[in-house]
């Protein structure tokens, strides 16, 4: 099959079969489309991708009126071509093998063994290309007694320790674990097999391209949310102590949390003893300064008790622009708490042009959200808005030299 125009990006030369659904794979594949990678993203015909429905909000088209495209579509699907594949169907499968002969990698999140039947697993397309690198994503890998079950975000948020230390502390109104706002491990994961693919292409290319194999990449949501609790994970493991719900407080930093204004809420991130000298100039307060509870971070630490509701009730004092003025003439770290309207208008988020728009299919225009990668020499590229779905079929067949009629038979099937 020949290659689509290159886009000039970094991977311009990489093909990406997409089999994946819903977020973590879609993620994986959109940053390797930003990137300059062709992404034939396959999905079932008259259905798609199961995130095409999960709105409102919709899309609207060249009149205004709502589309059938959801928004949360539209966050992980850019720079991709739609193809519509029964892959239950045998002349469906045959479609698929002749892809994979030449992509360069193959993203899928079925169940484990789940593309077996069809005989589209890594053992299968192997044997058709030794090059081709092969990315799982499920909930729990391909071993371990639970590698069987279904994974999804929430559940894992809550499995992999992560809504242990979210949430309002016990003791305090409103307390109990909580999920983050996000899809975050999924998120994640998309990066991890990001990550995970160009460094199985580097080993397949270090000779020259294509010029070594392949591999099978195995990535488990729930390994990537244990592996991001970070410093979390490292504070149990050093000290035997399971860490709690400390809500918007750091378990290591004192000064580090939102504290209340005159007029609503701001951030301390006060990372050193430096920092919190400059705040307790700014706040009046020298005092604190030669009070041995607080005179270094260990101490707040230990005593964050005792100096949290100082700080509370010094901080209401004064509005939220007030003190971010002061603390920022002062180098001391601190924020607004913003509203995604508030995200959208801060003149920073304007010039680093994080919001844009794509003409769609359906006459209107896709909003997204930038990818935050800056490449001098290789910078991301923003070629399609997310597909309407099956938009590429014909286009995608007639590379593979199908003809219109065999075409329009198979989509007379309901193969395509």
């Amino acid at each position: 099959m020949a290659r689509a125009a290159s886009s000039g990006g970094a991977l311009a030369h990489l093909r990406v079969l997409d089999l994946s659904r819903v977020l973590a794979g879609p993620w994986a594949s959109q940053l390797l489309a930003d990137l300059g990678a062709e992404v034939i993203k396959v999905e079932r015909p008259g259905v798609g991708d199961d995130t095409r429905s999960w709105g409102p909000p919709w899309m609207a088209d060249g009149e205004g009126q709502p589309t059938r495209e959801a928004a949360y579509f539209l966050c992980t699907n850019r720079n991709k071509l739609s193809l519509t594949v029964d892959i239950t169907r045998p002349e469906g499968q045959a479609i698929v093998r002749q892809l994979a002969r030449d992509a360069d990698v193959l993203i899928e999140n079925f169940k484990l063994g789940g593309l077996a039947a069809y005989g589209l697993d890594y053992p299968s397309l192997r044997v058709l290309n030794p090059q081709l690198v092969y990315c799982s994503i499920t909930g729990f890998g391909q071993t371990g007694p639970y590698a069987a079950r279904a994974g999804y975000d929430f559940l894992i948020q809550g499995m992999g320790g992560l809504m242990s230390v979210t949430g309002t502390p016990d003791g305090e109104p409103g307390a109990g674990p909580q999920k983050v706002g996000v899809a975050l491990t999924d998120i994640l994961t998309g990066l991890y097999a990001g990550n995970a693919i160009l460094a199985a292409l580097a080993h397949r290319d270090r000779d020259g391209l294509r010029s070594g194999e392949g591999q099978h990449i195995d990535l488990a949501l729930l390994d990537v949310q244990i592996a991001c609790l970070a410093n979390q994970t490292m504070n149990y493991l050093v000290s035997g102590m399971a860490p709690k719900r400390m809500g918007n407080a750091h378990p290591n930093i004192v000064p580090y949390q939102d504290f209340p204004t005159a007029d609503g809420d701001m951030i301390l991130a006060i990372g050193n003893d430096g920092q919190f000298a400059r705040f307790c100039t700014v706040a009046g307060h020298p005092e604190w300064l030669m009070d041995e509870r607080f005179a270094s971070n260990a101490a707040r630490v230990r005593n964050r008790q005792q100096l949290i509701p100082l700080l509370r009730q010094c901080t209401v004092l004064r509005s939220t622009a007030e003190w971010i003025a002061a603390l920022e003439e002062a180098a001391v770290p601190c924020g607004p708490i913003n509203d995604l309207a508030d995200v959208f208008a801060d003149p920073q988020v304007q010039a680093r042009a994080m919001r844009f728009d794509l003409p769609h299919a359906s006459g209107g225009r896709a909003p997204q959200v930038a990818n935050p990668i800056n490449l001098s020499a290789t910078p991301v590229d923003y070629r399609k808005a997310p597909p309407a779905l099956g938009e590429d079929t014909d286009a995608v067949l007639r590379a593979l030299a199908y003809s219109e009629a065999r075409i329009a038979a198979l989509r007379q099937a309901g193969v395509v």
